[in-house]
């Protein structure tokens, strides 16, 4: 039986942080094509105005499909107050998976890889013995039972973001600390599920897992602005800057610019830097079968039955929402990485898709993005 999840949960809101005054004049909200029936356009407006602001320095919103609106606001960044860009670059976070869900259903339509087929039958010795049989389905559904090791206290990854941390060193860490629980009983997600499969990829294929993700998903689907970075801590191309807010033992706040971290260790559960536009490419191309053929797909749209009381809301890659309220229901994944947050989503019918992108100054936190809750309600009315 799957969850009803709050919305405020699904995408990390919290509504207590107040207006906060910065150096720099907001930039009106831009608002694209409006024809024929769609979304709230007033609500979409009123989601992306009055930035910067304490919670967000600027927004990109994209809605696609059966209706088009693009807005956004807010500075490029908050030395000189330019106003955003609408289409810049932005780190994506956990919609990453999405890109390497598609890539191992891909694979799997071309015979490469068993669904049901335990891990270990792909790479032998990187489970212990203490586990039994985890299936790749089991990772792309955050079932397996493996752990996370947890991260690390905000100072100390600040510290250390120009360090290169070497993903391997995550995967071992939760291995040894043997499994939640068996294969398929619950669903807990974290990382390292697609952090294997990223490693499972490059096991199969002989190829590194970005050329594969680049050639089976990004280029067929003309997303031509997306990339993932390595060991390289800047953003390519225009983007606009991200911050964190930090509270000093005065209770001074200060904007901490973070745009600049290596993301190595994310790999293939969060390194990608892609765009709204390439996002809502992803969505529409998946919906469509342009990459992965409808078999596989449907593995992206149905929620495994699970043990667990609490139930599943994830499938492989994407996360159900219904709304308690109107009852609809949207596919949605949201990426967060220090000073960025974005989230790609498309309705039950997959007639309307949607992309956004945040610089959150709090993106990692309970307060991680008002602006999303409310784009996704005007988007989808829910």
């Amino acid at each position: 039986m799957n969850r009803r999840n709050h919305l405020a949960s699904l995408v990390g809101i919290a509504l207590s942080a107040g207006p906060l005054a910065l150096p720099c004049a907001a930039a009106p909200a831009r608002g694209g094509p409006a024809g024929g029936d769609g979304p709230d356009r007033t609500a979409l407006r009123a989601a992306v105005a009055g930035l910067p602001a304490a919670h967000a320095t600027s927004a990109a919103v994209r809605v696609g499909g059966d209706a088009v609106w693009h807005g956004s606001s807010g500075v490029r960044d908050l030395a000189t107050g330019r106003p955003a860009l609408s289409g810049g670059r932005f780190r994506a976070g956990s919609t990453t998976k999405v890109v390497t869900s598609a890539l191992v259903l891909r694979l799997v339509a071309d015979g490469r890889i068993d669904l049901d087929a335990p891990v270990q039958e792909y790479l032998p010795g990187l489970l212990s013995p203490r586990f039994g049989p985890v299936a790749v389905r089991h990772l792309l559904t955050c079932t397996s039972g493996i752990r996370s090791a947890g991260g690390k206290p905000w100072a100390q990854e600040y510290a250390q973001r120009l360090h290169t941390v070497d993903y391997r060193e995550h995967v071992a860490a939760g291995i040894a600390l043997g499994p939640a629980h068996e294969p398929g009983y619950a669903q807990r997600y974290s990382n390292i599920h697609y952090t294997i499969l990223g490693m499972l990829v490059e096991e199969v294929t002989g190829r590194p897992y970005a050329r594969e993700a680049e050639r089976l998903v990004l280029r067929p689907l003309g997303m031509r602005h997306t990339s993932f970075p390595g060991t390289d801590p800047e953003v390519p191309g225009p983007h606009n800057r991200g911050y964190q807010v930090v509270r000093g033992a005065d209770g001074a706040v200060e904007h901490i610019d973070v745009t600049r971290w290596n993301q190595y260790d994310r790999f293939a559960a969060g390194d990608m830097i892609s765009t709204t536009a390439d996002l809502e490419r992803l969505v529409r191309g998946l919906v469509r079968g342009e990459v992965v053929p409808g078999p596989q797909v449907r593995e992206m749209f149905t929620v495994p039955e699970v043990g667990d009381p609490a139930g599943a809301t994830m499938s492989a890659g994407l996360q159900r929402y219904e709304s308690p309220t109107t009852g609809r229901v949207v596919w949605v994944k949201t990426g967060s990485r220090y000073g960025y947050h974005c989230a790609l989503a498309v309705g039950e019918d997959h007639r309307r898709s949607l992309a956004y992108a945040v610089t959150s100054t709090d993106a990692k936190g309970p307060g991680m993005d008002r602006v999303g809750e409310a784009v996704l309600k005007a988007t989808f009315g829910l």
